[in-house]
């Protein structure tokens, strides 16, 4: 019954973010998500709203309020203090790749360059999409200026997931 109800919710959530789409950019498309409003949060305390809003094309793979909720203890609070924002740019940026990718043209264990620099790992396994361990719950929400993928893990580029081990 839980389980029903948990995808009946993700099949709304799905169904409203997806009609927002229709001509907004990827960041108005978060800003109108309340499940989105942490990652909102980041991306102006980054600085990266301008860059979000330019031409693109882009591709986020955008964590839901509750994945910066799954972060261990205090690292949200440490990454959204101004004298912390290289770490947060390198995680947010760590999200994005310059090109609209949508989900049917990603191939199983195919390896894409991100913004930030270091490669994002794609596998396709029973139907659904993985980026880096992180499920795709929602993918294909086109943006005019590109597409966003919803996930539900936070991603951390390989460089700053070895400083944290």
């Amino acid at each position: 019954m839980k389980i029903r109800f948990v995808f009946a919710l993700l099949t709304v959530f799905a169904l409203s973010f997806q009609a927002q789409a229709q001509n907004k950019d990827i960041v108005d498309l978060a800003v109108g998500n309340k499940n989105l409003s942490t990652l909102v949060a980041a991306v102006k305390a980054g600085d990266l709203v301008n860059t979000l809003k330019s031409e693109g094309p882009f591709t986020v793979f955008a964590p839901t309020n509750d994945a910066f909720a799954a972060l261990p203890k205090g690292t949200l609070d440490f990454l959204l203090k101004p004298e912390n924002k290289k770490a947060l740019v390198k995680v947010l940026t760590y999200h994005v790749v310059a090109a609209k990718a949508m989900s049917g043209g990603l191939k199983d264990y195919q390896k894409v360059a991100s913004v930030q620099g270091e490669k994002i790992k794609i596998v396709k396994k029973g139907g659904k999409v993985w980026i880096n361990g992180a499920e795709v719950v929602i993918a294909d929400v086109k943006a005019k200026n590109g597409v966003v993928h919803v996930i539900n893990k936070v991603i951390l580029p390989p460089s700053m997931a070895k400083k944290s081990k």
